[in-house]
C-alpha cells in the first residue's frame, strides 16, 4: 500500500507526470477517467507565481474530481520558493511537489529543475526550506544526476528523506541524456531496496506498455510508476496497465469511437479552459497521438492541425470516425 503521508494511493499507483503544456486540466480529466491514481499539474515557475503572471496562476486551477493532486513548482531561490509555497497552499492541493528534474536549457541555466543537480547541498537546503515552510506534504521529482560522472541519487534520496519529503519520483536518466537512450532503473531499484528508505519511491522513464510496467514493478520493487510521454494522446495506458496488473490480460486498444470521443472531449475542455483560439491551437500536438499509426490518416491530420474553427474540427473528427468505423483490425500501419 503506497501512501504519501496520509494519502492512500492503493497497492500499485499509477501517476501522471507533470508535463509542460500537456498536464493541464483538460488532459488530466481524460487520464483520471482512465484510472490514473494521482496527477500533477504542469510545472509552475515560482518567479511567475510571486509576480502574479497569468499563465503561472492559471496552472493552479485544480478540480475536486482530480484529487488527489499535486502542484509542482520549480525555482532556485530560497525566498521565492517559500513565497510560492504559500501561494500553492492556498490552492489546497494534496501535495506540493518540487521539480528537480526538468532538463530544458531555459530552466537549467537558472540552476532550477535538473540544474540544481550540480549543487546537491543547495538542493537539500532548498528542500528543507520548503518542507519547513508549508503544512502540505512535500514530494520531489528528480533525475539520476547531472551526468554519468555525478550520479549521486542514492545518497540524495536519503538526504531528501531526512529533511522531510514524503515521496520521491525518479526519472532514470541524467540531465545530460535529456530523453535519449534508455532509462536506467537499476539505481531506482537500489533506492527502493535500501533499508533506510521508508518513503514511497516512484519510478519514471520508458514505461510505454502494460508488460513493461509489470516487469519493472517486479524487477525493481518500486511503489508505483509515473507515466509521462506514453500518456500523451493515449490516456488509455492507465487502464491497460491496471487491467494487466490485476488479470495478466492485455486489453484491446481503444476503438476509433473511443479515440474520437476523447479528442472531442479534450477539445471541448481545452476551449472552455483556455479560450477558443488558444484551446484550438494547443490541441494540435495531441491529434497526432490520438490517431498515431492509422493508415492514410495524414490528410485528416493535416486539416486538424491547420483549422481554427472548432465546429469544422468537430466535423473532421466525425469524418475520421466514419472513415475508420468497423476497421479496428486493419487500422494500423504494418
Amino acid at each position: 500500500m503506497a501512501k504519501i503521508e496520509n494519502i492512500d494511493l492503493g497497492d500499485f499507483p499509477l501517476l501522471l507526470a507533470p508535463m509542460e503544456d500537456v498536464s493541464d486540466p483538460p488532459f488530466r480529466a481524460l487520464c483520471k477517467e482512465q484510472g490514473c491514481d494521482m496527477m500533477y499539474t504542469e510545472f509552475i515557475s515560482v518567479e511567475g507565481l510571486i509576480r502574479d503572471a497569468t499563465k503561472s496562476l492559471a496552472k493552479l486551477d485544480i478540480y475536486d474530481y482530480e484529487r488527489p493532486i499535486g502542484i509542482q513548482i520549480f525555482g532556485a531561490e530560497l525566498d521565492s520558493m517559500r513565497r510560492a509555497a504559500e501561494i500553492v497552499e492556498e490552492a489546497k492541493p494534496e501535495v506540493l511537489d518540487i521539480n528537480f528534474g526538468c532538463p530544458v536549457k531555459k530552466v537549467v541555466c537558472k540552476m532550477a529543475g535538473a540544474g540544481i543537480l550540480q549543487d546537491i547541498p543547495k538542493m537539500v537546503e532548498l528542500t528543507k526550506h520548503i518542507v519547513d515552510s508549508t503544512d502540505l506534504p512535500v514530494t520531489v521529482k528528480t533525475r539520476l544526476g547531472w551526468d554519468d560522472e555525478t550520479i549521486f541519487i542514492e545518497d540524495v534520496a536519503e538526504r531528501l528523506q531526512d529533511v522531510g519529503i514524503k515521496a520521491l519520483s525518479i526519472h532514470g536518466r541524467t540531465r545530460k541524456q535529456m530523453y535519449k537512450g534508455e532509462a536506467d532503473w537499476t539505481k531506482i531499484g537500489n533506492i527502493k531496496n535500501n533499508p533506510r528508505i521508508h518513503i514511497p519511491i516512484f519510478g519514471n522513464g520508458d514505461i510505454d506498455s502494460p508488460q513493461k510496467a509489470v516487469e519493472y514493478k517486479n524487477r525493481y520493487g518500486v511503489d508505483g510508476i509515473m507515466i509521462g510521454r506514453a500518456s500523451i494522446g493515449y490516456p488509455w495506458i492507465f487502464r491497460e496497465i491496471k487491467h494487466f496488473v490485476a488479470t495478466g490480460e492485455i486489453l484491446p486498444p481503444p476503438t476509433i469511437k473511443e479515440r474520437v470521443n476523447a479528442a472531442r472531449q479534450h477539445l471541448k475542455h481545452s476551449i472552455e479552459w483556455k479560450g477558443e483560439r488558444l484551446g484550438v491551437v494547443e490541441m494540435r500536438r495531441h491529434y497526432t497521438n490520438y490517431f498515431r499509426g492509422f493508415r492514410n490518416i495524414k490528410p485528416f491530420r493535416g486539416r486538424l492541425v491547420t483549422n481554427y474553427d472548432p465546429n469544422e474540427i468537430r466535423g473532421i473528427l466525425d469524418e475520421i470516425e466514419d472513415a475508420y468505423s468497423g476497421q479496428e483490425a486493419i487500422l494500423y500501419q504494418g
